[in-house]
This record gives C-alpha cells, sequence and structure tokens, in this order.
C-alpha cells in the first residue's frame, strides 16, 4: 500500500499552483473616463473577481447545484462519491461525484483523462487543497476558474456575456440561470438549440436552493416568474 500511495502522489502538483500559476485573463483598455475600450483575448475570456463582490444569492446557487455539502467536507463527498460509482457501474462509464474543490484542481492542475487513477488523484489533492486554502478562497478560485460557455470564463464573464451587466447586479433569477451552465455549457446555453433547456436548469436550480434552507418558497416562485432577457 506504501507503494501505491506513493504512485499517487508521485508528481502530484502542489496546492500552491492555484495562486502561483499563470491564469489567463483579458487585457482591457480603457478611455481616459474609464470607459472600457477593448477588450483583448484568445479563447477565454475572464475578469477575476473577489468573493465580495459576488452576491450571497449568486454564490449559495453555485454550491446548491454543484455541492450542497461544500462547507462541511473535506474536499470530498463520500455520499457523491458512492452516487457516482453506482451510475458508473449501471452506465459503465467514469463520471461524477466531484465536489467544487474537486472541480477547481481537475480544471487547473490535473489532466482531462477519466481513469480510475486520476480520480484518486484528484481527490487526494483536493484534501490538500482544502488544507491549505479557506473554503471562500476556494469557492472564489471556483468561480472565477470556471466556464459558462464559449470565451465566458469566471462568472464576471459569464454575467456580462449573457445579461450585459456586471456579477454584484445579477438578480436570483439570472443568478440560478448561470450556475446551472457549468455542469453543460452547450446544453443548457440559452443561446443553444434548446434554449428552453436553460429554463429547466434554472428552476432546478432554485428548488435545490430551497430544498437547502438558502432561499424561501416565495422567492423561489418570483424568481422561476422573472422573465429574463439576454
Amino acid at each position: 500500500s506504501i507503494a501505491f500511495w506513493h504512485f499517487i502522489l508521485k508528481d502530484l502538483p502542489s496546492p500552491q499552483e492555484l495562486i502561483s500559476r499563470k491564469q489567463k485573463v483579458s487585457t482591457k483598455i480603457y478611455d481616459r473616463n474609464g470607459i472600457l475600450l477593448y477588450n483583448i483575448y484568445k479563447d477565454q475570456n475572464r475578469t477575476p473577481v473577489s468573493l465580495d463582490e459576488i452576491p450571497l444569492h449568486a454564490k449559495l446557487a453555485t454550491i446548491a447545484i454543484e455541492d450542497a455539502e461544500f462547507y462541511s467536507h473535506l474536499g470530498f463527498s463520500l455520499k457523491g462519491i458512492a452516487r457516482a460509482l453506482l451510475k458508473n457501474y449501471k452506465e459503465k462509464k467514469l463520471t461524477g461525484g466531484s465536489t467544487i474543490t474537486q472541480q477547481l484542481v481537475k480544471n487547473t492542475l490535473l489532466s482531462p483523462e477519466k481513469t480510475y487513477l486520476r480520480k484518486i488523484k484528484e481527490i487526494t489533492l483536493a484534501i490538500k487543497v482544502e488544507l491549505a486554502f479557506s473554503k471562500d478562497e476556494i469557492l472564489e478560485m471556483y468561480l472565477n476558474e470556471v466556464s459558462y460557455g464559449g470565451t465566458a470564463y469566471g462568472i464576471q464573464e459569464a454575467s456580462r456575456t449573457y445579461f450585459g451587466k456586471d456579477v454584484k447586479k445579477l438578480s436570483l433569477a439570472e443568478a440560478a440561470l448561470l450556475a446551472g451552465l457549468p455542469k453543460s455549457p452547450t446544453e443548457y446555453s440559452p443561446f443553444g438549440t434548446n434554449p428552453e433547456l436553460s429554463l429547466a436548469r434554472q428552476k432546478e436550480v432554485l428548488n435545490l436552493m430551497e430544498i437547502n434552507g438558502f432561499i424561501t418558497n416565495d422567492q423561489k416562485m418570483a424568481a422561476e416568474s422573472e422573465e429574463v432577457s439576454f
């Protein structure tokens, strides 16, 4: 078993690479009055924001749909792993079960290959990240890293891309719609071939927010009836 764990830990990236690596961000050129003239990027349009700039309902929407136990686990979820193993057994493919912390390390520090060995490395590295950073720091890194479809990376540019506004101005309905995109940005895109799926996914997010006690039924109903304009 010692040899096995040595093989797992060998060449495992350091959690500190999350803050020391060179993240792809957009270059912005403003005029003398602070008006944005040009937003320059290649394949990832990203503008990092602090967690304080992100509304509480936007953070809770992401947690509800991606990892409801985020603030209580140590990087991985035994229930999530059990559900994923059952699904993998039935569908004969390795998918699901990743916490927000696991998704962060998977998207930034590890290769995209889907093998059981890489999954074990992902969980091991997620635990190391949890020990190195606070939950709020991990959530902030995730929300600035994740893809929301096309060139929109990070919740700030996702808010600008889909709604033409800064993240701090998102309504609950808008935040819930964005939170539903990362799982499958193409499938759930409101600009895709089946835009109705984005609204169905939005309702799923709002329902989970209510189930987890993040919003009231009245708030959920109001958000569902809000006409979102893109």
